[in-house]
């Protein structure tokens, strides 16, 4: 027999429901990017044209891997572990989240400030990992399991 559901329960399980539904967002715009790498493909853009640039520069790499696989790889992360139900699986989540969301302000500076571009695709993406980081915080601090 289940526990019955509690406003706590409900609220729990629609902030998992949440950071899940912002993780399957970022890891399209993520996957798209990574497609675009890898494919050598020119990057669908609006405003500007910047996202060819901002593709195209060496701050699209980090030790050779591109920064868009990175976000693929970590949404994905986040998103298995908004469906665990641990202590740690939370914790593992809005580290995660924050973290990514730290190297996307990093990336957003490189991107206006030392390459005078603006990718639409990357701003998205910052965006959701911005909230996916104040979700998966909240779930960590308030709700663990």
């Amino acid at each position: 027999m289940s526990a019955p559901l509690t406003s706590r329960t409900r609220e729990a399980d629609w902030l998992r429901w949440l950071a899940s539904g912002l993780a399957l967002l970022g890891i399209c715009i993520a996957a798209y990017l990574t497609y675009v790498h890898y494919d050598d493909a020119q990057v669908l853009c609006t405003g500007g044209g910047g996202c060819e640039k901002v593709q195209k520069s060496e701050y699209s790499k980090l030790a050779g891997v591109p920064v868009a696989l990175m976000g693929l790889l970590g949404y994905i992360a986040i998103f298995a572990a908004s469906w665990i139900r641990s202590e740690a699986a939370a914790l593992a989540a809005a580290g995660l989240a924050i973290g990514g969301a730290g190297f996307s302000y990093y990336l957003q500076y490189r991107s206006f400030v030392t390459l005078d571009a603006h990718c639409v695709w990357c701003m998205g993406s910052a965006a959701v990992m911005t909230v996916l980081a104040l979700v998966t915080t909240i779930r960590a601090l308030r709700y663990p399991t």
